[in-house]
């Protein structure tokens, strides 16, 4: 038995290491050369954030859209003021075809509700294209999912999921972190607040 067990251990220690596992991929073209992405860091200072939510009197602001080489990534900062909705009320949703979103709640809350059916779906729903690209809209229907968000939140909304807010008494401020592997938002656009 333990001469059996010896042989299997060494025949198994023979067999290369690729077996186990995958090869990895090729990898991309370093940082600065074509199709490898910037060769520096891009910041966007709170300093920056809080200007753009002080002085541009939109709900939804680009801050800026980063060329990464194979993708983009926007970054955006949302204001939401009171939705004066009541619980049970229709509850208006969003999607947005190719860019998933990230958010990460900064100040204030609300009910943030997600996924299921949209009704009453219209293509375009005046969702800007410099923002999430190609979107559409509607009304929540089956099988949304609603929960109270609060300052530290992070939700991650795959791209044709549905997302609208509701109950939200004073105001919600949330950073919205966009990958864009489709290359649908305008990359280098920097909003003018903040071009130097």
């Amino acid at each position: 038995m333990t001469k059996a067990i010896v042989s299997a251990l060494a025949a198994l220690l023979a067999v290369p290491a690729v077996t186990f596992a995958q090869a990895p991929p090729t990898p991309p073209p370093p940082p600065g050369q074509p199709g490898g992405g910037p060769a520096y860091a891009f910041d966007i200072p709170k300093s920056e954030i809080d200007m753009v939510l002080k002085n541009d009197p939109g709900t939804d602001r680009q801050l800026r859209v980063v060329d990464m080489g194979k993708y983009n990534v926007g970054v955006g900062i949302i204001h939401r003021g009171p939705t004066n909705d009541k619980p049970g009320d229709p509850i208006s949703a969003i999607f947005h075809y190719y860019t998933p979103e990230i958010y990460i709640i900064v100040s204030g809350g609300g009910v943030l509700t997600t996924g299921g059916v949209i009704d009453n779906f219209k293509a375009g729903a005046g969702v800007p294209n410099v923002m999430n690209g190609p979107s559409g809209g509607g009304v929540f229907g089956r099988g949304a999912y609603s929960r109270r968000v609060v300052p530290g939140d992070v939700i991650i909304i795959p791209a044709g999921v549905g997302h609208g807010w509701s109950q939200v008494t004073d105001h919600v401020d949330y950073l919205s972190v966009r990958p864009d592997p489709d290359h649908v938002l305008q990359a280098g656009y920097v909003n003018p607040l903040i071009q130097k």
